[in-house]
């Protein structure tokens, strides 16, 4: 295999140069219209329905701007794409094979919707002219409206006719993937186009011409009713939920927030938004609120919500029944995006000002009008959990904590049952939030595509994730360590989907049955699992397992010291069952356990 590196250091397949041609093929021409978009990787898993585009990105572009990432399931393509765009803030494109191919790719492309993550997801059928299919194959793969598939959670579909219809309607994908709220797009390409001649290169649009919108802003009169409020709060609290990853709006919020000696709020869904260490940040970020964090917000006069996820669910869970104590002040662009099929919108908030703009331009017009508050707000203090001589989630993030130093770490992935207080939060790249959409297995691609963004940052991507999560994505390893893309993952491995073993405790009380039994058809154990031998298999580093506490940082300073030269690692930690937080909220969790 002839390989090269491109100027991020990133392995690429480099092919054996192709003859000058006179003719232009259908998928040329969409090809050269992804370059002219500027997307760098095409993530994919081959398929013959896009064969035509796939000679087009290796013999007309070079394998080159965009360069293709070899994936072994197509779930895993869309969340390298997912992974990458929660890193770098930049859109990535996923390429997945005809109906089949969709169909694998439907809950990561789910997840990239809920996570409200540009992507420009390519698909492809056909012949769509049946006299041209292949006897019983493309028929099976040819479906009459295949982006009916996921039309329920992507922002906008297309399966254009021709080469022009093509440019356009990858053009508008991209701008309107890249439009607040952010979300994947899907074009479905006809393998018939894409293999047809064309004569010359279609003259390419000016793909500058067809960029986002720049963001929405507020009206004054909106501003100057939230500065109002917020001015003459006693009690202010700030909800810093989907924001960007960029250094001035981090600080940006942070003098908001000393401005008006207010108290923050984050979530560990979500990345980071504002440093967890910081005197005014009020309690560990968490998945539901804590009995004590629900009872700090339960004192608010005034709250401000950024674009936080199920700002009614976190109202309910304060007020209860009651009507909201507090007046609210919104601002989110979610609902642009709310539809009928999925409930990912969440309910319906009780709001007094309402801005439908991003976070990032309502906070610094908002930190220019509201006037200073003097009144000290107390330190929270955020105690940890009591240590335990067993290895344990808790012993696992201390032997993190001691190993990495100094270092600059990306946190691309925590487990069900971490602490928000076991690993503070001081830069918006500390940590990039969970999957969006709740589904296991989504944890190795999103690292994969994470560690692909940040390749020659200096900062070393690291993930902690159950082993149910690690089990069902764990393929995305080899992407890794094909293209040389150097991560860590650290497998919270309990041996179980303990998640709903705790589920069928609480049912078995409920029924006055034996709880006893909450393990069957949850356990993952005779035999365990050697998860380093599957590491081991696909060319990457595997520790462990690691059983003893004595065992755990030594096992953890080798992991970074590989992935510092280059390797891709992955440690299996046994860890003993539970859970050091609050996973019910105000009712049982629905979500399914990554370990």
């Amino acid at each position: 295999m002839n390989a090269k590196e491109n100027i991020t250091g990133v392995r690429a397949e480099a092919p054996v140069a192709s003859p000058e041609q006179k003719d232009v093929w259908g998928s040329d021409a969409i090809a050269a219209v992804l370059r002219a978009i500027d997307i760098p990787y095409l993530a994919l898993n081959p398929g013959a329905s896009y064969r035509g585009l796939h000679d087009s990105i290796v013999n007309y572009l070079g394998n080159t701007r965009p360069q293709m990432l070899l994936c072994l399931h197509e779930e895993s393509a869309v969340a390298i794409a997912q992974g990458y765009a929660k890193a770098s803030e930049r859109m990535m494109g996923a390429v997945v094979h005809s109906n089949v191919g969709l169909m694998h790719a439907s809950m990561a492309i789910f997840n990239a919707w809920c996570d409200r993550v540009p992507m420009l997801v390519l698909g492809a059928t056909g012949p769509w002219d049946a006299a041209k299919r292949r006897p019983w194959i493309d028929w099976i793969h040819t479906a009459s409206d295949q982006g009916a598939l996921v039309r329920d959670y992507t922002k906008w579909d297309n399966q254009p006719a021709s080469v022009p219809a093509a440019y356009e309607a990858i053009l508008r994908a991209a701008q309107i993937a890249k439009t607040a709220p952010c979300g994947p797009t899907y074009v479905n390409l006809d393998a018939g186009l894409q293999e047809s001649k064309v004569g010359p290169m279609p003259t390419l649009p000016d793909a500058t011409r067809f960029r986002p919108a720049e963001p929405a802003q507020p009206g004054p009169k909106a501003i100057e009713s939230a500065a109002k409020l917020l001015s003459s709060a006693k009690h202010p609290v700030i909800l810093a939920g989907r924001v960007s990853r960029g250094e001035a709006a981090w600080k940006d919020r942070v003098a908001l927030a000393e401005k008006l000696q207010a108290r923050v709020f984050t979530d560990i869904k979500l990345g980071a938004a504002f440093p967890t260490d910081h005197p005014l940040h009020a309690a560990p970020p968490a998945t539901f609120l804590s009995p004590d964090a629900a009872k700090l917000l339960r004192e608010a006069d005034v709250v401000l919500a950024l674009d936080w996820v199920d700002l009614a669910g976190v109202l309910k869970q304060v007020w209860g029944a009651d009507p909201v104590g507090a007046k609210v002040i919104q601002i989110s662009p979610d609902a642009h995006l709310h539809r009928g099929w999925s409930m990912d919108y969440q309910g319906l908030p009780p709001v007094d000002v309402y801005m439908m703009c991003g976070p990032d331009i309502v906070v610094p017009l908002l930190l220019g009008a509201v006037k200073a508050r003097t009144a000290a707000v107390p330190d929270q203090a955020q105690p940890l959990p009591p240590a335990s001589d067993k290895v344990t989630i808790r012993t696992l993030a201390d032997a993190l904590n001691a190993a990495a130093g100094d270092l600059d770490l990306c946190m691309t992935r925590l487990p069900l049952g971490w602490y928000g207080a076991y690993r503070h939060f001081r830069h918006p790249l500390d940590y990039i939030g969970s999957e969006g959409g709740g589904g296991v297995g989504a944890g190795p691609g999103i690292t994969v595509g994470a560690a692909l963004a940040l390749k020659g940052s200096g900062r070393l991507p690291v993930a902690i994730m159950g082993d149910g999560d690690f089990l069902m994505g764990n393929t995305a390893l080899w992407t890794a360590t094909h293209y040389g893309i150097p991560c860590l993952i650290l497998v919270a491995n309990n041996r179980s989907f303990f998640n709903d073993e705790l589920h069928q405790e609480r049912v078995a009380k409920e029924r006055a049955r034996p709880v006893e039994n909450r393990w069957i058809g949850q356990r993952i154990s005779g035999p365990d699992i050697d998860l380093a031998m599957m590491a081991r298999a696909q060319g990457a580093e595997g520790i462990g397992p690691v059983t003893q506490l004595a065992e755990l940082r030594p096992a953890i300073e080798k992991g970074l010291r590989l992935v510092q030269e280059g390797a891709v690692c992955v440690v299996d930690v046994r860890v003993a069952p539970g859970y050091d937080t609050n996973m019910a909220g105000s009712g049982a969790s629905q979500k399914r356990d990554k370990g």
